[in-house]
């Protein structure tokens, strides 16, 4: 099945190519030819096979893995320009106390009545999440305070209610919340990385409500064309695989990746299935807006 691509955005060349081991040099595309097709169906028919009732899908689906952002904005996202950019730019200062406290492990629990032990962070430590490194003068956000209490999460085995801490920003009428359990550790990949090149996903966008779409961030060339995922789905997995239309096989290219954003209509729901990455055999990776969650490190 082919996919829909949307915007492109240019990344820089050193923090792209550490971040999948490339180097584009004369020639950044990959081969589109009959047998490159043929090498990428059988690379995702070789990574269904392995993850398919194996025990690492198992764990995976008795783990408490997020599959969309650990922090949710307060009602109605930020009311300026100016706290848009604090957001953006992690501009959060703390003026006053948070919870000194550790407190002791929460539970994760999903509709159906299935729940789930996991560590729990505390105030400071969350809040050390949403913070960088500041510059004197920038818009910034400032945290009064906050409590411990819950907020639903997107995961792997569906929506989750999860301990969470609710900062209070000045300013504002709701609460900030940061998730306050750990992710659970991913399982071990039955299969090795692919030797050959297909193409790479960045990460995970978001998965739609109903399920039958997902939306991911692919890597390309700057030579090449439009971002494609194809995908492969099964009983246990779906599967895609990473490539673009009218590859550059030949001259100059700069070195620099493009990273676009494509969206891949399933056959039926995501459900419980696995989302995986041919390339490299693992789920595809979710990375939050503020960072990557512990499980995906």
């Amino acid at each position: 099945m082919r996919s829909r691509a949307s915007r492109s955005v240019v990344l820089s060349a050193g923090a792209a190519l550490s971040a999948v081991g490339l180097v584009l040099a004369h020639g950044c595309g990959r081969d589109e030819s009959g047998s490159g097709r043929e090498t990428r169906e059988r690379r995702a028919s070789q990574v269904a096979a392995a993850w398919d009732g194996s025990a690492a899908a198992s764990e995976w689906r008795s783990g408490f893995h997020p599959m969309g952002d650990m922090v949710q904005l307060p009602k109605g996202g930020p009311r300026s320009k100016a706290d848009a950019r604090a957001v953006r730019e992690r501009g959060f200062v703390l003026e006053g106390r948070l919870p000194a406290a550790r407190p002791q492990d929460g539970r994760v629990a999903w509709d159906g009545g299935e729940s789930l032990a996991r560590p729990l962070a505390g105030a400071h430590e969350s809040f050390e999440t949403l913070t960088g490194a500041r510059v004197g003068g920038k818009p910034h956000l400032t945290v009064t305070g906050a409590k411990l209490g819950e907020m639903t999460v997107a995961t792997s085995r569906g929506p989750a209610v999860v301990p969470a801490w609710l900062f209070r920003l000045k300013g504002y009428d709701s609460p900030l919340k940061r998730a306050a359990v750990a992710p659970s550790t991913l399982p071990q990949p039955p299969i090795e990385q692919a030797r050959e090149d297909p193409g790479h996903l960045d990460r995970l966008v978001e998965v739609s409500s109903d399920g039958r779409s997902v939306t991911v961030v692919a890597l390309r060339g700057a030579c090449d064309g439009d971002s494609v995922v194809e995908v492969l789905e099964t009983r246990g997995s779906v599967v895609l695989s990473a490539t673009v239309e009218d590859p550059q096989n030949g001259g100059d290219c700069t070195a620099q990746l493009l990273s676009q954003q494509v969206t891949v209509t399933l056959k039926r729901p995501v459900g419980d299935r696995v989302l995986l990455d041919a390339h490299t055999g693992r789920p595809v990776a979710c990375k939050p807006w503020l960072g990557p969650s512990p499980s995906w490190s």
